[in-house]
């Protein structure tokens, strides 16, 4: 081949290889461009992403505030639990709900108008027979012509009776305690043997005055100092006036202990248990009552070995009228009646929470309806089983669509069953703890006036002074008499 065929040839190849290298410049550039677009939209899509998670995160905010407003809410969604609808005690309930007890009425309208209705005699107080004093209100002249009226016919018209107190002031008797000398043997003889004491003390009145203003009026001893002073003139330190109340205490001690006595051979005993603060430490005061007497204590738990310590083996001989507090059901009691007034009110808290449905209204006329069949024939024996079949239908009902709360009922009822309608066969038996409960809210309100006690002797002596109070008063005695007695021992 000639040299200039191979020139002609090679121009060709040049060219060729020129176009390429410019291709592949351009795919370089090309790339180039497409590396940077890239890299633009990673960090588009970083922010983006970024934003989102913001975003979620400012939406998992928003959905916990709407969970708690949610909640908030719920309380006003739902009926509120009081003293009526609940167990919830009547002092711990809001000043709304207090106004809607006192004023709400279960009676249906009579359409009468209010007071005194027509025909009734109304009510008045009765003069005594042998009043205290008695005054003649005689007019002295004649209002008509002035003529004295000293000599003239006295004829009693009508006669009333005025009662008042007479002045508050203490009486002081000043006691000179004597020697006598014996003439034959010369032996100085006393009354009684001398002690040292106060040159000025005060006697029983006094003392049973401060135990009863303590016990029965539940007044703070800061109260009961400022009353003294105010009312008698009596200065006596707040140390004097608890140390009168521990003196009846101690003097009370036989009849709590004979009270516990007869508690223990009784047949159908009530018994509750309650929070009580002393010397800033949660302690549980208990009650153990009967028709006749009334006992409280305290302890340091509310689970059952309380009760099987302070009682023993008598729990098997009693009859128990309890709350469903879980303590009562592990004792083995001879028998057992759980309180239907705390089931009424939790059946009437599912009605309020509800009012399309009828069960639990349902439950609670079953229960009304017992307790009336009790008070019409209240010393015959009732067979309890025809009751107990219609508890048994009702109970067999599906609730599980209405919620937690009456499926949480419905499974506690179960469980105390056999409990429910046991008054019905012993006339003994009450239908409810509410002489328990009376029994013991005194003590929340002493513990409401002065907080807590200050030591542990100040909170049994309350309980046991209370005890000693109930129980005066069941055997129809004045609380004061029977404060008096304690000193007079």
């Amino acid at each position: 081949m000639h040299i200039s065929d191979i020139f002609r040839t090679f121009i060709p190849m040049k060219e060729q290889v020129t176009d390429i290298s410019k291709v592949l410049l351009n795919i370089a550039e090309e790339m180039r461009l497409m590396r940077e677009t890239i890299n633009q939209q990673h960090t588009e899509i970083t922010k983006l992403n970024r934003n989102i998670e913001s975003l979620n995160h400012q939406l998992r905010k928003k959905n916990e505030e709407i969970a708690k407003l949610k909640n908030r809410l719920s309380k006003y969604e739902t009926p509120d639990k009081n003293s009526g609808n609940s167990s919830t005690p009547p002092g711990k309930e809001r000043m709304k709900d207090e106004i809607v007890r006192r004023t709400k009425t279960l009676r249906k309208p009579s359409g009468k108008k209010p007071g005194g209705q027509e025909g009734h005699k109304g009510h008045k107080l009765s003069c005594i027979d042998t009043p205290d004093e008695v005054i003649d209100d005689v007019p002295d002249y004649c209002t008509n012509c002035g003529e004295s009226l000293a000599d003239a016919e006295r004829i009693l018209d009508y006669v009333t009776q005025k009662v008042s107190i007479p002045e508050l002031k203490p009486v002081v008797k000043e006691i000179r305690h004597y020697v006598m000398v014996c003439k034959n043997c010369g032996e100085r003889i006393r009354t009684a043997p001398r002690h040292r004491s106060n040159d000025v003390v005060y006697d029983a009145s006094v003392k049973s005055l401060v135990v009863y203003l303590s016990v029965v009026q539940f007044l703070p001893y800061g109260r009961i100092a400022n009353f003294l002073h105010d009312v008698l003139g009596l200065s006596p330190s707040e140390g004097s006036l608890v140390n009168w109340v521990n003196e009846a205490k101690r003097n009370a001690q036989p009849i709590v202990d004979k009270i516990k006595e007869y508690i223990m051979s009784s047949n159908v005993v009530g018994f509750d248990e309650s929070g009580c603060y002393c010397n800033n430490r949660l302690d549980w005061a208990w009650i153990a009552q009967t028709v006749y007497y009334t006992l409280l204590f305290r302890a340091n738990g509310r689970g059952s070995k309380v009760l099987t310590d302070q009682f023993g083996d008598s729990l098997e001989r009693m009859t128990a009228v309890t709350d469903r507090h879980s303590a009562y059901f592990a004792l083995h009691f001879l028998n057992h009646q759980v309180c239907l007034a705390h089931l009424l009110r939790e059946l009437q808290y599912l009605s309020e929470l509800d009012t399309n449905q009828k069960w639990s209204e349902q439950i609670a006329n079953l229960f009304r309806e017992a307790i009336h069949e009790r008070n019409t024939s209240p010393t015959a024996i009732i067979n309890k089983t025809s009751w107990l079949d219609k508890l048994d239908s009702l109970l067999k009902l599906n609730v599980c669509n209405l919620g937690k709360k009456f499926n949480t009922l419905k499974n506690g009822l179960i469980k105390c069953r056999d409990y429910i309608f046991n008054f019905l066969e012993d006339p003994m038996i009450p239908s409810d703890n509410n002489a328990s409960e009376r029994g013991i809210r005194k003590l929340k309100i002493k513990l409401k006036n002065s907080c807590t006690f200050r030591s542990d002797f100040g909170a049994d002596a309350f309980l046991e002074l209370h005890s000693v109070v109930e129980t005066a008063k069941k055997h129809n005695q004045t609380p004061f008499n029977a404060i008096q007695a304690l000193f007079e021992v």
